[in-house]
């Protein structure tokens, strides 16, 4: 299986800290977690039921015709590639590793391909997987871009693939209202926004027939009766959605201005992430795990990828941590 951030406990015994001690910014996910609405005894006891109200308050949500609710995008993105026969697929990189190493698993033939090589290779191309924006470089491609690449792909029976984990708070870059079109694939995340990725909750974006197809694969009852409780109040929470937004934005911001405080300067980030390489990304990441502060390393590229401190303690303890990082090594 492949390294993803989050692996708390295997940093507290790599390190000898206990898991209460330390500050976890090795993952994309919004520090506030939506309070936990009353679960009723009943949504433990039955099998879940699809008419409880889930699909339409995430089509509210997002803006999209349909969707499909599955235990997390990574449910989307392994099931996908059964979907097709072999053939070649294209991935926008670097991106969430995930996705080429499911298109591979498949037995189709992957390329990973930059920004700039899109044009020159989508027409030899069966599908082209981006993500937008884009983790962990944080990149952003509008919609008229991406509803070009798909026209492209389509009139050949090709996809796009457009993974939206981080997309909530640029709704108006989503291509969710397009989610109609033959051949257009969105997935969206529900646990980094709403800060409560145990919950393991996703939706796909897609026409119907492509949809029916994936509700085969995935089974029945993929998401558990809580969590779809649970996903409806936190959908349909306004108010709450604009908190999350206004404060996401603001602690990346601040997140961005620290880090070339102290002479680092990220290349990328979006709301819930700054992304910053650097030929001393392994140093850094030992430096503050020594300390207790988890980050996302990228040893390929040498980069860093920091979440967001929740509360003015964890800004503190960071920014002490890079003082501390100045100050010792040359």
């Amino acid at each position: 299986m492949l390294e993803h951030g989050g692996r708390l406990r295997k940093a507290a015994l790599t390190y000898g800290i206990a898991e209460a001690d330390w500050l976890d910014l090795s993952s994309g996910l919004a520090p506030w977690p939506w309070p936990i609405p009353e679960i009723p005894l009943r949504a433990w006891a039955r099998l879940p039921e699809t008419d409880d109200g889930l699909e339409q308050a995430a089509c509210e949500y997002y803006g999209a015709p349909q969707v499909l609710p599955v235990a997390g995008s990574q449910a989307a993105i392994q099931l996908l590639p059964r979907l097709r026969r072999a053939g070649k697929v294209g991935v926008l990189s670097p991106c969430y590793a995930e996705h080429a190493e499911a298109w591979r698993r498949s037995g189709y033939i992957v390329r990973e391909v930059t920004e700039q090589e899109v044009d020159f290779f989508l027409d030899s191309l069966d599908v082209l997987v981006v993500v937008n924006p884009n983790n962990p470089t944080g990149l952003s491609l509008t919609p008229e871009r991406l509803l070009d690449w798909h026209a492209r792909l389509a009139q050949r029976g090709g996809w796009l693939v457009v993974d939206e984990a981080f997309m909530d708070n640029t709704p108006h870059l989503s291509l969710s209202a397009h989610a109609n079109k033959v051949g257009l694939i969105i997935l969206r995340s529900f646990g980094k926004f709403f800060g409560l990725a145990g919950v393991r909750l996703g939706f796909v974006l897609a026409e119907r027939k492509l949809l029916k197809l994936l509700a085969e694969q995935v089974g029945p009852w993929a998401v558990s009766g809580p969590t779809r409780i649970l996903g409806q109040v936190c959908l349909r929470d306004t108010a709450g959605h604009a908190q999350q937004r206004q404060r996401s934005e603001a602690a990346s911001q601040r997140l961005a201005l620290l880090l070339e405080r102290y002479g680092f300067k990220p290349q990328g980030g979006c709301a819930l992430f700054q992304w910053l390489i650097t030929d001393r990304a392994g140093q850094l990441h030992e430096f503050m795990a020594t300390r207790g502060i988890l980050l996302r390393l990228f040893p390929h590229n040498s980069s860093l990828r920091f979440g967001l401190p929740a509360d003015e303690a964890d800004w503190l303890r960071l920014d002490e941590a890079f003082a501390a990082y100045r100050k010792d090594v040359p």
